[in-house]
């Protein structure tokens, strides 16, 4: 038995349980959880925006120390230190062939079958993960090596916030040196999408959100420019790069009203980068001239565009040689009763990524 935050239903608080976790499986790892960063998709799942099986123990973007390998299993073994990948591409369907791997459509099927039972219940791991516990139970494809180096509280956000902004820089939007760059949203994604910016060379690295305290912390990590959010931005960008705007923006929020004024903000011919995820009933409106006159290219991001098997190796290369920052996205620790505090702290806009620690 091991300790874990339960979700019954949408809109409901978390309860603190004691999960029935089965042995590994044919193919499977048991892992010790030694951190979970609290994603926003985690708050879309626990509201209902993203649908998700329940009960379920939510968190995905988690680290660890294997304790128990299933049979077959000869990636890994116990002992070994890893970032756990919500989304692990079966290399062999449509989308993986085509180079798409973070498409695959296996790679979230787990999240469909119970893993493990609270008080005789079937209980679904959030995302195919079900980090927020003291340990899980996932598909070995899940599971990647971390360096000494680098503390396995950082690299849980490997797992989801720093891949999607980091990849979204490199992969999807692929920013070259010298571009300007407009990031809306400086949550633990939109931080990322800023030293993904850096790690990319980019010139000017214009960063918005209505926290005094995040447009200073983006300031540490490669921000060239900050403004608060609410007022005019396509004119205050302009009025930062020669009247022209961005090369490239980044709405990591998914909100009609900034996604909006994301694109209005990019230059004629740059490309608007849509990151963050916004419910169904988020419409956005363009006329069609303007899509003729601007020429911008507007885009969706799923998971930054990444091959996890190469990219978060990758990533976490650049975090153990120093050319990521991971410990200044970490807003705060707390247990598995705190969670709900900290999707409170999210949703008010006050924390960047709060961490659970079983």
């Amino acid at each position: 038995m091991v300790r874990a935050a339960v979700l019954s239903a949408p809109g409901e608080s978390l309860r603190v349980a004691e999960l029935d976790l089965p042995e590994p499986g044919p193919g499977q790892v048991r892992v010790r959880i030694a951190a979970t960063g609290v994603c926003h998709s985690d708050l879309s799942l626990a509201r209902g925006t993203l649908r998700q099986a329940m009960p379920v123990v939510l968190g995905h973007e988690s680290a660890g120390t294997v304790v128990a390998v299933g049979e077959g299993v000869t990636s890994t073994a116990p002992g070994a230190r890893v970032v756990l990948c919500w989304a692990p591409p079966d290399g062999t369907c449509w989308y993986c062939l085509q180079g798409e791997p973070w498409l695959c459509e296996t790679s979230s099927s787990a999240a469909s079958a119970p893993y493990a039972t609270v008080d005789g219940q079937d209980v679904y791991p959030g995302l195919s993960t079900g980090g927020f516990a003291e340990e899980t139970v996932v598909s070995a494809r899940a599971v990647i090596p971390v360096p000494d180096d680098v503390p396995l509280e950082h690299a849980a956000l490997v797992g989801c916030a720093v891949m999607t902004g980091v990849g979204a820089v490199l992969n999807t939007a692929k920013v070259r040196a010298g571009q300007s760059v407009l990031v809306v949203g400086l949550g633990g994604v939109g931080l990322s999408v800023v030293q993904g910016a850096r790690l990319a060379g980019a010139g000017s690295v214009i960063v918005v959100d209505r926290s005094a305290e995040k447009l200073e912390l983006a300031r540490t990590m490669g921000a060239t420019e900050v403004l608060e959010a609410g007022g005019e931005l396509a004119k205050q960008v302009r009025g930062l790069t020669d009247g022209r705007g961005a090369d490239h923006a980044f709405d990591c929020v998914g909100l009609a009203d900034t996604i909006r004024p994301a694109w209005s903000a990019t230059r004629r011919g740059g490309v608007t980068t849509i990151v963050g995820i916004g419910g169904k009933e988020q419409q956005v409106s363009f006329t069609a001239l303007e899509l003729f006159h601007f020429a911008r290219t507007i885009q969706g991001c799923v998971y930054g565009s990444t091959d996890p098997l190469v990219d978060i190796p990758r990533i976490l290369g650049h975090a153990a040689e120093g050319r990521l920052d991971l410990g200044a996205l970490i807003s705060g620790t707390v247990g598995l009763d705190g969670i709900d505090g900290a999707f409170a702290d999210m949703a008010a806009g006050t924390a960047v990524r709060t961490l659970v620690v079983p």
